[in-house]
């Protein structure tokens, strides 16, 4: 048995990619608990939280770009600003339905981002992401 991922935070404004992506996480035996929100902000607001251990802090954030109010491009910044500990690692996997060579360029250019894939999530890619970031 593989292990599951503690906590994986879904950031996506459209709910039924949510669903979708929560459903094959679980199917997966992915990750003990999945969060999912609405939006950036949403998802800050989160993170926030988290570093006062009032929630439980995702050990892999799956990103949506296009987002209404704050897009996954602003999240990343204001990410990027929070006060992490030193030793705290969270993957972000940024997703899109497009594979616009401009979005995979910018997302390389991003510290925070450590990869780049389109929607949907599968298992195959799920697999890929526990292999290479959690299995040690």
């Amino acid at each position: 048995m593989k292990k599951k991922i503690p906590c994986v935070l879904l950031v996506d404004d459209n709910e039924a990619d949510n669903f979708y992506h929560k459903i094959v996480i679980e199917r997966s035996e992915f990750a003990e608990e999945i969060v999912s929100v609405t939006g950036g902000q949403e998802a800050l607001e989160y993170l926030q939280l988290s570093l006062k251990g009032e929630n439980a802090s995702p050990d892999l954030i799956f990103l949506d770009i296009n987002m209404p109010r704050m897009d996954g491009w602003e999240f990343l910044e204001a990410y990027a600003k929070l006060d992490k500990p030193e030793n705290e690692r969270i993957i972000v996997v940024m997703l899109s339905t497009s594979k616009n060579p401009e979005y995979v360029k910018k997302a390389n250019e991003i510290n925070e981002v450590s990869e780049f894939t389109s929607k949907p999530l599968t298992t195959e890619y799920l697999e890929e992401i526990r292999e290479k970031y959690f299995s040690k």
